[in-house]
């Protein structure tokens, strides 16, 4: 029976042991989903993305809803969140800016990236976000 218990929380430990992972986590901390909208948030390709999310679906990270021909998904559990270091307290928080390029609502407390452009502070909720405002600012502002 231990073992059980030990084997499961080492499969939840190793999901959680990919810093692209905990990004994802990041995301779907805020709202469900699709691999497509992951994709154009993440700098990653989309089928890594798939497999990241295959290996939290396994551990029981995340849980995935059809939608017409859409597939959401979500975090499984809310108390994943006091996993992640920089979501420790984020129910107890109300979202203060959006994301410039996904709209996404951030705390600046907990947005993973910022930068500064023309006299003014940027968040974003991924590193792809961040890579596109990079691209094209003046699109974005």
């Amino acid at each position: 029976m231990y073992l059980e218990v030990f084997t499961k929380q080492a499969r939840l430990l190793q999901a959680l042991a990919h810093p692209k992972r905990l990004e994802i986590l990041n995301l779907l901390a805020q709202k469900s989903l699709t691999v497509t909208e992951i994709y154009s948030m993440l700098d990653l390709p989309q089928a890594n993305i798939s497999q990241h999310l295959i290996k939290l679906r396994q551990a029981g990270v995340v849980a995935t809803k059809r939608i017409g021909k859409e597939i959401y998904y979500r975090l499984a559990k809310k108390k994943i969140i006091q996993f992640l270091p920089q979501r420790l307290n984020l129910l107890k928080l109300t979202p203060l800016v959006h994301d410039p390029v996904c709209q996404m609502q951030l705390s600046p407390k907990t947005a993973v990236l910022k930068k500064h452009y023309n006299g003014k502070q940027y968040y974003f909720c991924a590193s792809g976000c961040l890579q596109k405002f990079k691209l094209n600012p003046n699109q974005y502002v």
